[in-house]
């Protein structure tokens, strides 16, 4: 129940999220695609588009799957030339062998492999890549470690950081799975990214954290708050915008 609570917490945010969150660089995202036999991609998960935008720019033929109609409608009109589809992992509305690629932007985490692997197994091309990508935070910095530390695990969990995020989705596409005998094994590689923020704008990326969204409101105001005392303590943060230091890390195998 909890886990679907933080599943179905995206839509009454959607704006936000769209506003907010980050794209995901384009090194990570060709680096996903290098062995796919062509450039049909799946963008599963879609959310508002992020990563669909950046396969569009990276020349990819995407059509996105997202099973909220809130992110799904922010999609469509942040991206109206994509195809986009009310679906899910568990249920993709794509023929079989469809596919070149299919990648998962801050999403795979969310997806039910025991039911997904089979589905994404059915529409990938023989050959075709498998990929979740995660927007990480470079916790070898000082202040963003400093930063992480006082967000809690709410805003930044196992997954939004260098120091963790290989060990928390090692697993997802086979060990857990019984995928094994689909896909290869797995790849994991992380390449430098960033995004331009001030303190307000990085104290609302972090309000559309999952953990965040299903917080309480007193405690969520409450964290926040000290998110923001935090970042206006830091000479790298305090004045006007500044890159938060980033990698988008990636997560990919291919189907036999």
């Amino acid at each position: 129940m909890a886990e679907q609570l933080l599943r179905s917490s995206f839509g009454a945010a959607a704006a936000a999220y769209a506003e907010h969150r980050p794209d995901y660089a384009q090194a990570a995202v060709r680096w996903a695609l290098e062995p796919a036999p062509g450039l049909r991609v799946l963008d599963l998960g879609a959310g508002t588009g992020k990563l669909s935008a950046t396969l569009v720019a990276v020349g990819a033929d995407v059509v996105a799957v997202e099973p909220d109609a809130a992110m799904l409608a922010e999609l469509r009109r942040a991206l109206p030339a994509v195809r986009a589809l009310p679906g899910s992992a568990e249920a993709i509305p794509l023929p079989d062998a469809s596919v070149d690629a299919v990648l998962a932007g801050n999403a795979l985490h969310w997806f039910d492999m025991t039911v997904a692997g089979a589905e994404i197994a059915r529409v990938l091309a023989p050959g075709g890549v498998l990929a979740g990508l995660w927007n990480i935070m470079d916790d070898r910095v000082d202040w963003v470690a400093g930063l992480e530390r006082v967000s809690g695990s709410a805003a930044i969990g196992p997954r939004d950081t260098l120091s963790s995020w290989r060990a928390a989705t090692a697993d997802m596409l086979v060990a857990r799975t019984g995928l094994i005998a689909r896909f290869g094994s797995a790849e994991q590689v992380e390449f430098p990214h960033g995004q331009r923020r001030t303190a307000d704008s990085l104290v609302a990326t972090l309000a559309t954290r999952a953990g965040m969204l299903v917080m309480p409101d007193g405690e969520r105001v409450a964290t926040l708050d000290r998110v923001r005392a935090f970042l206006g303590s830091r000479p790298e943060t305090a004045h006007g915008e500044f890159t938060v230091p980033m990698l988008t890390g990636v997560l990919r195998a291919r189907r036999r």
